[in-house]
């Protein structure tokens, strides 16, 4: 009995840390705190600790109140894709990568994140290739780190 309880708290912990795993988190917040409403309007905006909401275990901030209910009323749609990390790395390798909040792309009406520094930037990639089929990869990719 005692080993079976042992590995069932074992296993509802590697489910939990999974779970957390397949979100691009820090310090439990989403997107780096950056407004996920506002990508749909074009912008990349810093959230601000004011308007938080906590949806699927991530800390979602926005920029307003306005942006917050809008959210509240559908969530799914706002979720960035692929957890929030780098769609283009994803859709390549497989790979979960972080992002940058200033290089992102509303695509068929869903948020894609990606990576950019001075040397590499993931989006300009990503738009360049084919991004219809990079999205197809990476949904293949994604299905495949959360199974």
């Amino acid at each position: 009995m005692k080993q079976l309880l042992v590995l069932i708290l074992s296993m509802s912990f590697f489910v939990s840390f999974a779970q957390r795993d397949n979100q691009n988190l820090k310090n439990g917040v989403i997107a780096k705190g950056y407004d996920v409403v506002s990508y749909f309007n074009n912008k990349a905006e810093k959230g601000l600790k004011t308007y938080s909401y906590t949806y699927n275990n991530a800390t979602y901030k926005f920029t307003n109140e306005d942006h917050l209910k809008t959210f509240k009323q559908n969530p799914e749609k706002y979720m960035p894709q692929y957890g929030g990390y780098c769609a283009y790395a994803i859709a390549l390798k497989g790979e979960k990568v972080d992002i940058n909040p200033d290089a992102f792309e509303v695509r068929d009406g869903k948020l894609y994140l990606f990576y950019k520094t001075v040397f590499a930037n993931t989006l300009k990639a990503w738009k360049k290739e084919n991004p219809n089929k990079l999205v197809n990869d990476a949904n293949k990719n994604w299905a495949k780190i959360i199974e």
